[in-house]
Parts: C-alpha cells; sequence; structure tokens
C-alpha cells in the first residue's frame, strides 16, 4: 500500500504505483508516474508528465518540472538489475527533461544531489555521480558516471564532464567545454578541450572572500603552473608553506585520490 499524506495533492490523472511514499504537502500533477519505491519529502512539487521510479528519494520542497525523469536504470551495460538508488536533497530545481539515474553496484551504488541546486533544461546526471550543493548546470550540460563535483560549482551549458572526473568546490566550466581531468577548487576552466584559464575571481568575490585569500589564491595558483617538480610535489609544498584555508582545499583536492590526473595551468 502507498502511503500519501492527507495534506498531499494528487491529480486524479497522475499514477501512484503501490508503496510509494509521499509526504505533507507534496503535490502530484497529472499524468506523472511514481513508482512502488519512491519517496516524496514534505512540499514537493512533482509537475505534469514527470517520471520517478526505482529507489528515488526526494528532498522536501524539491521542484521537478515537466517530462523530467528521476531514477530510472543506468545508462551502462554492465548494469545487472541490482537494487540501486537516486538520492535527491532539499530544495532543489530539475527543469524540463533533466534525467538522473539509478547507481550501479561498481560505483557505490547510489547516485546523490546534494541541496539547493539548479538542473536547467536537458540536463543529464549519470549514474553513481556525487553532486554537492548550490551546484547549476546549464541547459543541456552532462555528467558522466562516477563524477564529483563539489559544493558551488558552475557547468555551462553544452558542456560536458568525462566519468570519473571530479571538479573541486567553487569551480566554474565554461559553455561548450569537454572537461576530462580533475579541476581544482575555485578554478576557470574553458575552451573546447577543457583548459584550465585561472580562478572564478566572479565567484569567489560574490562568496566574500577576502582580498588577502584571493591574493593567495593566485600565488597557489603560479605555483602550480611554474613551480619545480612534480604537480602533486608543487601541492604538497604549498600546503606546508600556505596560511590560507581556501589554498588548503587546493592542496587537499589535489593531493586526494584521482582516476583521471588534473587540468594543470
Amino acid at each position: 500500500m502507498s502511503r500519501i499524506d492527507p495534506t498531499a495533492v494528487i491529480h486524479p490523472q497522475a499514477l501512484i504505483e503501490d508503496g510509494a511514499q509521499i509526504g505533507p504537502g507534496a503535490r502530484v500533477g497529472p499524468f506523472a508516474l511514481i513508482g512502488g519505491e519512491v519517496e516524496l519529502g514534505a512540499n514537493v512539487e512533482v509537475m505534469s508528465h514527470v517520471v520517478i521510479k526505482g529507489r528515488t528519494r526526494v528532498g522536501e520542497e524539491t521542484q521537478v518540472f515537466p517530462f523530467a525523469v528521476l531514477g530510472e536504470i543506468p545508462q551502462d551495460l554492465k548494469f545487472g538489475g541490482e537494487r540501486t538508488e537516486l538520492q535527491v536533497g532539499a530544495r532543489n530545481r530539475i527543469r524540463e527533461h533533466v534525467t538522473m539515474n539509478l547507481g550501479t553496484s561498481g560505483g557505490g551504488s547510489v547516485t546523490k544531489v546534494g541541496d539547493d541546486c539548479l538542473f536547467m533544461a536537458g540536463v543529464h546526471v549519470a549514474h553513481d555521480c556525487i553532486v554537492g550543493n548550490r551546484v547549476i548546470m546549464v541547459n543541456n550540460s552532462a555528467l558522466a558516471g562516477h563524477c564529483v563535483l563539489g559544493d558551488g560549482v558552475i557547468v555551462g551549458g553544452l558542456s560536458g564532464v568525462h566519468q570519473f572526473v571530479r571538479i573541486g568546490e567553487g569551480a566554474i566550466i565554461g559553455a561548450v567545454t569537454m572537461v576530462t581531468a580533475d579541476v581544482i577548487p575555485h578554478a576557470l576552466v574553458q575552451g573546447p578541450r577543457g583548459m584550465l584559464d585561472g580562478l572564478n575571481l566572479v565567484g569567489l568575490k560574490r562568496r566574500g572572500v577576502g582580498r588577502t585569500d584571493i591574493m593567495a589564491l593566485r600565488a597557489a595558483l603560479q605555483t602550480l603552473k611554474q613551480g619545480e617538480g612534480a604537480f602533486q610535489d608543487r601541492a604538497r609544498r604549498l600546503g606546508e608553506e600556505t596560511e590560507s584555508d581556501y589554498v588548503r582545499q587546493i592542496v587537499d583536492f589535489v593531493l586526494g585520490n584521482s582516476d583521471r590526473g588534473f587540468l594543470t595551468p
């Protein structure tokens, strides 16, 4: 039996499969399909013609616009029907024709999206991706499987991110860009084959980052570009010298596990 809160509003032409859980104040529009293992949080709005399937949880106050499809099976030929999940956080805006897939057993079995994100029309979030809070993905951008996006990342329109790539907190990817290697936090990447082109200065200033930290980040980028030794060696030396928490984020990111290598200055 489905568990539908009495304050939820379900259009009579919506299809709610047995077992679905729909929280207080949630709204489901006409011709929407809510699968039997789906859980909608409080005040979630699911508009007309949305499909939500699989073991999918949608957090409170998230809006899902027409023709979005959440929780379908991964686009991975290795997927064998194992029980995996999609977790979507609170207060997200998921616009028309967005697709978000379940995880796979080979990638941790969960695709996870944080809070307060905006996914514009036509965005794709593939299996086993981990997306942070306040992320913006612009129209028709796409994440391949196993990508990790930090908080506050912006991915420009028509851009693609290769599987297993990590994009650090506060980075911005320009429009029509292919990203094939890890992007350090607070970086600016642009060009058809993504090139590390400096810092996301606009984003840093909008966040109220002080001049001292911005200057430290600029100096760190220069050290990573021209210092002696391998890229990780330069980052390690930065970690020994810096007093900036923002530079420390870059150091920790570079010294973390990477399956794709790094975009270097």
